[in-house]
């Protein structure tokens, strides 16, 4: 991380190096290409428009988001290939979000009941374009999704429901682990469950063309064979849980938090001016603290409250002034930009263009 950030910030703000962003973009780009992977990340770890641009022009396939209004939000920026990996529960008002949205963009939606399929068909029938669905299968983060052998079933609702079958795809959150033995296991469970899924689908008939996993975690680990399609998100910007992990290095983290130093009220301990409101509040096992300052690497953010940021230095490492102004890496991406209304771009120490966070809050 070597955002040179610029003076007279007014703070707290989230800052993005475009640099390190476009390559990180670029690197998943030619992975997915050189392993003979379709890519279609998820852009609920960013919720901006220009960082989409950027994954679509790198060859992106389309986007995965999690809600209606994410899908919303992408759509009337242009993006007319969209996946709700997500197995939505669709009432009388989100039923006709669903199908204004079928009207306008290749629609893709996860599901994983019977009852949820049906909901959704009903929504979309007659809909301008074929709504494909996905069947969500559990690879072992034990989350949402259907035991592989049990795909079958739910294909066969969603095309009594008049819905086009697509596939099969699972998110491998067991991936998320220090361990790499850890990742490089959960992205073998997930090529082992998706093909058991898709082999059930294709017993009853059904094509199965969508065979659709993948995340940050077990990037590097994927192997041609069963998984077509790729799903990552956090790769874009990283975070500090992806570097306490090893899955990226520092020299990969795109955004952090700007934050001025409002106390240093004994030595080898300062306070700043960002809580758990800009850059969330969420810490693994494996992460220590609340963020990684890329300046202070050794420095523990200790204590987090909304609006105080308390950093902890080893006896002996001098810390920053007070009024001096330091990044600090969100331990989780997508928290902080949902938190946020504008990412600013810099490039030597100036800002250079201002992101809207244009999906902040469309979590229904």
């Amino acid at each position: 991380m070597a955002i040179p950030l610029p003076e007279g910030l007014n703070t707290p703000a989230l800052v993005v190096d475009p640099d390190v962003l476009d390559r990180n973009i670029s690197r998943m780009a030619e992975a997915s290409r050189s392993g003979g992977f379709a890519l279609r990340p998820h852009a609920k770890a960013h919720k901006c428009a220009e960082i989409a641009d950027r994954q679509l022009r790198a060859g992106a396939r389309g986007l995965s988001v999690a809600t209606l209004g994410e899908a919303e939000v992408f759509a009337r920026s242009g993006v007319d290939d969209l996946f709700i990996a997500y197995p939505l529960w669709l009432d009388e008002a989100k039923a006709r979000r669903a199908r204004r949205l079928a009207d306008e963009v290749a629609l893709s939606v996860g599901v994983e009941s019977p009852e949820g399929a049906r909901r959704l068909g009903a929504a979309v029938r007659g809909s301008a374009r074929p709504v494909d669905v996905l069947v969500e299968v559990d690879s072992g983060s034990h989350r949402t999704g259907v035991r592989p052998h049990d795909a079958g079933e739910i294909a066969q609702a969603a095309a009594d429901a008049g819905l086009r079958v697509a596939g099969v795809f699972t998110f491998p959150g067991h991936g998320y682990r220090h361990d790499p033995q850890a990742r490089e296991r959960a992205a073998r469970d997930e090529e082992q469950a998706l093909g058991e899924a898709a082999q059930a689908l294709r017993d009853l008939g059904f094509e199965a063309r969508v065979v659709s996993g993948g995340s940050t975690p077990t990037a590097g680990r994927w192997q041609p064979g069963a998984v077509g399609e790729l799903r990552p998100g956090v790769y874009v910007c990283n975070d500090a849980t992806q570097l306490a992990m090893g899955t990226c290095g520092a020299e990969d983290l795109a955004l952090a938090a700007a934050a001025t130093v409002i106390s240093v009220p004994a030595p080898g301990r300062f306070v700043l001016d960002v809580g758990s409101k800009v850059l969330g509040s969420d810490r693994s096992a494996w992460v220590t603290g609340h963020g990684y300052l890329p300046r202070f690497p050794q420095a523990t953010v200790s204590g987090l409250w909304e609006h105080h940021a308390v950093v902890r230095l080893p006896d002996g490492v001098p810390g920053p002034s007070l009024g001096s102004v330091v990044a600090v890496v969100p331990n989780h991406l997508c928290t902080p930009v949902n938190l946020a209304d504008e990412l600013l771009v810099v490039r030597d120490r100036e800002v250079v263009d201002r992101w809207r966070v244009a999906a902040r809050g469309a979590n229904t």
